[in-house]
């Protein structure tokens, strides 16, 4: 028997069969019965990632359910491995587990899913695909610019182009996209093998990917060219012949630093190195596969040209390159891709972890954007 998280009191877990082979491990808090909120979380992340704004959530009066997605934590039923059926790991089918989630919670509809990191584009495909479910959306850290548009045979453009990984390697620091190295057959156990091991990589990746980093001033980009994406910390645009353990073991951050921080204390990271230790990285790696691949463009392409129609916002923060990572993605969510968007927020203090690192903000945005919601 695993041993309990360390979890504020007040949030309980317990697995939920969801229907769909999974049994999923999920942290609530607030009564049954009550409107729903359900918190996705990111890579490498755990449901354990929304600890901090689970029990002021429920305080305003909802039922909150943060679960481990298909992949991750103490969820259990997915596949294991490099070698799997990667449909498993499509888009599509991560909206068939929330559906299937929220239907043996006994619930008729979720007032708001909200999504952080590979999160966010769960929770907006949750809301575009079934809206008469998913009754409002929050994206946070990565804009949802909306589906693909049918491609009409043409190649794929942006990341998912093997020619702009070919562009990154040409450059004279030879560069490659994050995403292309954890399509890698070797990626998981390159992320096993940092030096000091996953509580320091833990450690040193979230703090190169914070607001505490001071490389991480972020604006927007003119365009998909490998030279102007090159610019991105090495976090997102890695050097070539390195690893992401390398990459982030050059940024750890001082001992007094780590002391001193008040968001991710020592017992929290090892969380993570604890839970990571146990399941490895290869299940949440595989939806970067469908990203590069080209599944998850064909898959969603089947709703090219729809937007988002319920209530939806944005948070991230404002020291997280993740908001531009992709040209013009920020601005086609505020265009296309959410048809009744009621706020667009970058907060300050907050890099990538938004949640995580200014959780009283994050919060206070969550409460406005709630109360605006349609009864």
């Amino acid at each position: 028997m695993l041993a309990p998280l360390p979890l504020p009191s007040g949030i309980r877990t317990r697995m939920v069969e969801n229907g769909r082979g999974l049994a999923m491990h999920c942290l609530e808090a607030g009564e049954a019965g009550r409107p729903l909120l359900l918190l996705l979380h990111g890579f490498p992340e755990i449901a354990y990632s929304w600890r901090k704004v689970m029990l002021p959530l429920a305080a305003q009066g909802f039922h909150v359910v943060a679960p481990d997605q298909r992949g991750y934590g103490r969820t259990t039923g997915w596949t294991p491995g490099y070698d799997v059926d990667l449909s498993e790991f499509g888009p599509l089918n991560y909206v068939r587990d929330a559906v299937g989630l929220v239907a043996a919670l006994g619930a008729r509809q979720v007032a708001c899913v909200i999504g952080h990191d590979f999160g966010a584009p769960v929770a907006g495909n949750c809301a575009l695909i079934r809206p008469d479910l998913f009754r409002a959306a929050v994206v946070m850290s990565a804009p949802y610019g909306g589906p693909p548009p049918i491609s009409f045979g043409a190649a794929p453009a942006g990341l998912a182009s093997p020619a702009m990984n070919a562009a990154l390697a040409a450059l004279p620091r030879a560069r490659k996209h994050y995403q292309w190295h954890y399509s890698t057959r070797g990626a998981e156990a390159e992320l096993m093998s940092h030096p000091a091991g996953l509580h320091a990589f833990f450690r040193a990746y979230y703090h190169h990917k914070s607001a505490d980093w001071p490389g991480n001033e972020p604006h927007p980009l003119p365009g998909w060219d490998a030279a102007v994406i090159a610019e991105m910390p090495t976090y997102y645009i890695m050097d070539r012949d390195h690893g992401m353990a390398e990459t982030v073991a050059a940024e750890m951050p001082s001992p007094a630093d780590i002391a001193a921080n008040p968001w991710f204390t020592e017992a929290e990271v090892a969380v993570y190195a604890g839970e990571y230790a146990r399941t490895g990285f290869q299940g949440g790696l595989q939806s970067y596969r469908c990203t590069t691949s080209g599944l998850a463009g064909r898959e969603m392409q089947l709703f090219a040209g729809r937007a988002i129609e319920v209530p939806s916002c944005f948070i991230g923060g404002a020291a997280d390159w993740g908001v531009h990572q992709k040209p013009g993605e920020f601005e086609r969510m505020q265009g296309t891709g959410c048809a009744h968007m009621l706020g667009c927020h970058l907060v300050p203090g907050a890099g990538h972890w938004v949640m995580q690192e200014q959780p009283d903000a994050v919060l206070a945005i969550l409460a406005d954007f709630l109360r605006r919601l349609p009864t």
